[in-house]
Order: C-alpha cells, then sequence, then structure tokens
C-alpha cells in the first residue's frame, strides 16, 4: 500500500471518528492526509471506493490481530491442547476489544450499520474451500480479494475460526481434529454473540458476595467471553483436566478443600 493510500485511509478513519459518514468531503479528506483531491480520486475512484477501501483495510487488520494473538497467546506453554483454550480466548477478547473501539470492525461482525456509517457494503456470499480438510475442520476461506465483495458476519466468523484451526492443528492428534475444528467454531459464534449483545455501557458492575469493589462491565465482558470459549474447549479430549484446573482457579480453593 503507498503512503499517499495509507495517509488518506488514516484521514478518513479519523474523520469518522467525529462526523458521519455523509458529512465528510473528499476534498478535506485529501487536505487532511496532506495530498490533492486528484490524487484521492486517482487511488479511490470515487467517495463509494473510499470507504469500500476503508472496511476492507479495518477487517483485514482485526483479521491480522487475530492471528497475531494466536500466535502469541501460549507460545511458552508445554503443548498444544494445553494452551488451545488461552489462545482462542486471547482471540475472542481482541475481538471484543476492536468491536467496541472500531465502528466499522463492528459493523462488519453484525451487520448492523449505522446512518454514521458509510452504506452497508454487499456482503459476499459463503465462500467455496479451497483445499480439502480434516473431516469436522473448516476449509481454509479463499484470501479475500481487493476489488471482490467485502466480508460479512458470516464470513468473519468463519475466518476468525478458520485461523484458530490453522494455528493449533498442527500438532493436534489427527483423530481429535473434527473436535478441535467443532470448538473453535463454536468459540467464534459465541464470541459474535457477545459482540452482537454486549453486556452495556462501561460502568461498575456490583460486587460479587464476598468482594469489596465493583467490576468495571468491559472486564465482565472478557470474563464472560472467556468462561464460554473455554466451555466449548472443556468438551476436547483430555479438556476436562483443564477445565477442572481452570473451574479452581476461578474457585481460589486448593485441591482437597470443601
Amino acid at each position: 500500500m503507498t503512503a499517499a493510500r495509507e495517509s488518506l485511509l488514516d484521514a478518513a478513519m479519523t474523520a469518522l471518528t467525529t462526523r458521519a459518514w455523509a458529512a465528510i468531503r473528499m476534498v478535506d479528506v485529501a487536505t487532511a492526509a496532506g495530498v490533492s483531491r486528484q490524487t484521492l480520486y486517482n487511488e479511490f475512484g470515487s467517495k463509494e471506493g473510499l470507504a469500500r477501501a476503508l472496511v476492507r483495510r479495518e477487517t483485514d487488520n482485526y483479521l491480522a490481530g487475530v492471528d497475531r494473538v494466536l500466535t502469541q497467546e501460549g507460545a511458552a506453554a508445554a503443548g498444544p491442547q494445553d494452551d488451545a483454550a488461552g489462545r482462542v480466548v486471547a482471540a475472542a477478547a481482541w475481538t471484543l476489544r476492536t468491536a467496541r473501539a472500531n465502528p466499522l470492525v463492528r459493523a462488519a461482525l453484525t451487520g448492523c450499520w449505522s446512518d454514521r456509517l458509510p452504506a452497508p457494503p454487499e456482503a459476499s456470499a459463503e465462500p467455496a474451500p479451497v483445499r480439502a480438510a480434516h473431516p469436522g475442520v473448516p476449509a481454509q476461506r479463499a484470501a479475500s480479494s481487493g476489488e471482490g465483495p467485502l466480508p460479512g458476519p458470516a464470513e468473519l466468523v468463519g475466518r476468525f475460526c478458520d485461523r484458530a484451526v490453522a494455528a493449533l492443528e498442527t500438532d493436534w492428534p489427527e483423530e481429535e481434529l473434527p473436535a478441535l475444528g467443532a470448538a473453535c467454531e463454536t468459540a467464534a459464534r459465541l464470541t459474535l454473540s457477545c459482540v452482537v449483545a454486549p453486556t452495556g455501557p462501561a460502568a461498575p458492575v456490583p460486587a460479587p458476595a464476598g468482594s469489596a469493589v465493583g467490576q468495571p462491565r468491559c472486564e465482565a465482558e472478557a470474563e464472560a467471553v472467556s468462561r464460554l470459549v473455554r466451555g466449548a474447549f472443556a468438551r476436547l479430549p483430555a479438556g476436562d483436566a483443564a477445565a477442572d484446573t481452570t473451574s479452581q482457579g476461578v474457585r481460589g480453593r486448593p485441591d482437597g478443600d470443601p
């Protein structure tokens, strides 16, 4: 991506934080980016072209973040089954944070486009798989084309799932891959449900019994999605022990305590 193109997309995103898309003028975007209006039209062709490129960049950045946290989380863990849930929890938490902070990513994930945003783009149809997958494991989806339809909620959930499977399947026993694929898909859909129906605006949540301080709602939301994702992975072979360890940590009681 050229420096001018990146600067123009940055300027358009910054403008969108303070104004509705309909009120943003191309000349203002060009001025903020420090380029001519002709350069802006050369890069994107029209305001609609600018909007499409902006949505694509933001969704691509979101998916790159999913890849990043799936790779980083659990890198020092003993084995893939020990860190699988934690890595997908990290990707789910990234999804929640990004959806809260970025209105374009939230709209793309949920399909709910407010009148402050560009007109809803045409979402891509469910793509054909490009390689045979293991039984029960989602097939890898074709990489998005710069000129093709933009991803909709179903496509983004599928890409989240594909990335989770790809990050975890390398050393996973082949006979357990179908269960891994099912757990990743369940985790992806549960994460999206938390984006669609969040716990509410950031505000203190009443403190649990025995606790003196309430919990910020965003932290409660992150804990909720963590429990949901770990529940999906608890059904995997050898997952019961990990689930027991997690629940003991939540209860805060060592083994043998009543």
